[in-house]
């Protein structure tokens, strides 16, 4: 055993028992570094990583590599998604270095933590034009001990070139150019054109394979397609949402999305599940089912978080990370049949399942069979001269046996730690598919998480937050991404239930950002906090890549508070962000595809509600059932001075709603659907 297994991650906690010596992140790593004066082999990766498990099998349970890792190394092993800063510094010197990165990620660093080389998977003897890793040890040992000077040089270049990465894509208004002139329609076109231009029209989403859902990306084209009216970036949309709900990346029998596709057509999935993708998924299913209700969007928000509570929820409310993509050592053996395994379960119903869920002798897979479907049941049904009613309850029987016995295989193991940020997606989605569909059990569950995560994961007194829990104990600093995604959690909230203290909260986390975060200079947050010092540099994450950059969430945060606290400085940060990256957005949007949302809303500028009276909360619940992304909404029984877009309105012995723009209303309408006709004129 190792120093791991005093750790909580369910990744350390995979290398506890490696005869490498293998330390946490943590400062008597690096005090060691420093007092022996030995390189220092940072290897980063997280539990669902496939390439990560190989290794850990062919090279770090090896005795003799152990050994010799012990002898000249000191070794820290990372969980990625609990130290996503120290996984973006040395993931950029893997780039730097290699032109590509990926995990495991393998850096090795001098005794002060600087990076002089880094890369990814190596096999355990020479292979595919790369060395082995016992190879690649002893070359880098006797590099840092022959050549000092150099390992020094190299280390220095790398790290002043990772401190000016963040730079590359900022741009300074330095002609002052209007607000009006900077954020036009014309800028939205130009993004939803370069979309369009990478949008995959037969299998839906964007690009070839590996295939990644980038719902960031549809909901752009979503929003798009509200404001324009554009038909093809509406049926884009559905086109992918569709592919994907019926496609393999769908557990068709548990509900919940895979991480990614290795075809272009849905089909072969690489089988982990993570919690932010379903996050990201369900929220968007919801908006699009708003926007135009679809039984298919329906039963798979439905079936997906029932997934998340049945599979992915602690017993305090909070949410575990992902479900890794192996049981027994084999990719996707849980989720995977053969014809003669379904015909034995399902006898006579066998050949209706088998031919609505693409069920082969030959299979689709490495000879077992992926369920999906190729056609909704309606239309299977008519081809089947059935009724489909029939067809339904057959196959949802079907789909339950099957359950069951899935059920009894061994289980793809699960990464249970709780991590912030993620959980905070997660309340949102739930928030979001409780307007849509109306299900209070999907708001109780976001208030709940919400709860949980400001309860559990305070570092003492006052706003400071830690970034992940397990086992009752919660740990490293929050970093920008959680605090953003909580509190655009909080506004959500509010969104559904109206109680302002969530308001009052998400502008006390707003102000903690601004203070320990903020970057006065460019107007951008900083990934780490003011009072973390175990890194060596302090970066800003503008991407938005898997999950959305914490930069592009606060924008929307800013710009939604601004206007329903009256606060103007939020408003104006939001306003000097966008300023700053908004050529780099118009050109690469994929990337930044959460900013790009924020750039629309300034062509199509937000649409402020109040409703004032008895019947407020249930007046506001029937509109947030109705898609209107650029929409800020408050709803009261009376009205409340310390509220701009709550002052000074009266109900006048009814319920009113009031659309406003800056503040400035035009006069109050009695139902929901002369609102959305206000909203939309």
């Amino acid at each position: 055993m190792n120093r791991l297994q005093h750790e909580t991650s369910p990744y350390l906690l995979q290398h506890a028992h490696n005869p490498v010596d293998w330390y946490a992140w943590k400062p008597e790593a690096f005090e060691r570094a420093r007092a022996e004066d030995k390189p220092i082999l940072v290897s980063i990766g997280y539990s669902t990583c496939h390439w990560c498990h190989v290794m850990e099998r062919e090279s770090f349970e090896d005795e003799q590599v152990a050994a010799y890792m012990n002898e000249n190394f000191i070794n820290i092993k990372v969980d990625r998604e609990e130290r996503p800063d120290v996984d973006q510094i040395y993931m950029e010197a893997c780039q730097a270095i290699s032109g590509s990165g990926g995990w495991p990620l393998n850096c090795f660093l001098t005794p002060d933590g600087r990076p002089f080389f880094a890369g990814t998977y190596y096999p355990p003897g020479p292979a595919h034009n790369r060395p082995s890793w016992s190879q690649l040890l002893q070359h880098l040992s006797g590099v840092f001990r022959e050549r000092r000077d150099e390992v020094e040089e190299q280390a220095n270049q790398l790290t002043e070139a990772i401190g000016k990465s963040d730079s590359i894509f900022l741009k300074k208004n330095a002609l002052h150019i209007p607000q009006e002139a900077l954020f036009t329609t014309g800028v939205a076109d130009n993004i939803y054109s370069a979309l369009k231009q990478q949008a995959d029209t037969r299998h839906g989403g964007f690009g070839g394979a590996p295939k990644f859902p980038a719902a960031m990306s549809l909901r752009y084209l979503l929003d798009y397609h509200f404001f324009t009216g554009d038909p093809e970036a509406l049926a884009h949309v559905e086109l992918s949402l569709k592919k994907m709900i019926m496609g393999g990346i769908y557990d068709q029998l548990g509900g919940g999305f895979a991480r990614y596709s290795t075809t272009s057509d849905w089909l072969v999935p690489h089988f982990e599940k993570m919690l932010y993708d379903n996050a990201l998924l369900a929220g968007l299913m919801a908006d699009a089912y708003r926007l135009k209700p679809d039984p298919l969007y329906r039963e798979a928000i439905e079936e997906t978080l029932a997934f998340v509570e049945r599979e992915m929820t602690s017993p305090e409310g909070g949410f575990y990370s992902a479900l890794d993509a192996d049981s027994e050592g084999v990719e996707g053996k849980f989720y995977v049949w053969t014809k003669q395994e379904i015909d034995a379960i399902l006898g006579e119903e066998a050949p209706l399942f088998n031919a609505y869920y693409g069920v082969s002798e030959a299979g689709n897979w490495e000879g077992a069979t992926i369920l999906n479907r190729k056609q909704r049941i309606g239309d299977f049904a008519e081809e089947q001269g059935r009724e489909e009613d029939s067809i339904r309850a057959i196959l949802a029987d079907a789909r339950l046996r099957l359950f069951a016995e899935r059920s009894k295989r061994i289980r793809p193991g699960l990464d249970d730690k709780v991590l912030l940020g993620w959980n905070a997606l997660m309340a949102t989605a739930c928030c979001k598919a409780y307007a849509a569909l109306g299900d209070p059990a999907y708001r109780q569950a976001a208030e709940r998480n919400l709860a949980f995560l400001t309860d559990k994961f305070k570092t003492g007194e006052g706003l400071p937050l830690y970034h992940t829990y397990k086992e009752g104990e919660a740990q490293y600093d929050a970093f920008l991404e959680d605090y953003a995604l909580l509190i655009e959690a909080l506004i959500e909230l509010y969104n559904v239930n109206y109680d302002t203290s969530l308001l009052q909260l998400a502008e006390q986390y707003t102000g903690y950002l601004i203070e320990n975060f903020l970057d006065p200079d460019s107007k951008l947050f900083y990934f780490t906090g003011a009072r973390q010092q175990d890194i060596i540099l302090r970066r800003k994450d503008l991407y938005d890549s898997a999950t959305p950059s914490g930069n592009s969430t606060m924008v929307h945060n800013l710009h939604r508070l601004g206007v329903l606290l009256g606060r103007s400085d939020f408003s104006n940060l939001a306003v000097d962000m966008l300023s700053g990256v908004r050529e780099a957005v118009e050109k690469y949007p994929s990337s930044f595809a959460r900013w790009a949302r924020a750039l629309l809303y300034r062509a199509y500028p937000l649409r402020e509600v109040a409703i004032i009276g008895q019947n407020a909360e249930g007046k506001a619940r029937a509109l947030t059932a109705a898609f209107v992304p650029n929409m800020v909404l408050m709803a009261a029984i009376t009205a409340d001075e310390q509220y701009p877009l709550l002052a000074g309105k009266g109900a006048g012995g009814d319920t009113n709603i009031y659309v406003c723009r800056e503040y400035a209303c035009r006069r109050p309408v009695k139902t929901v659907e002369e609102a959305l006709e206000e909203m939309r004129g």
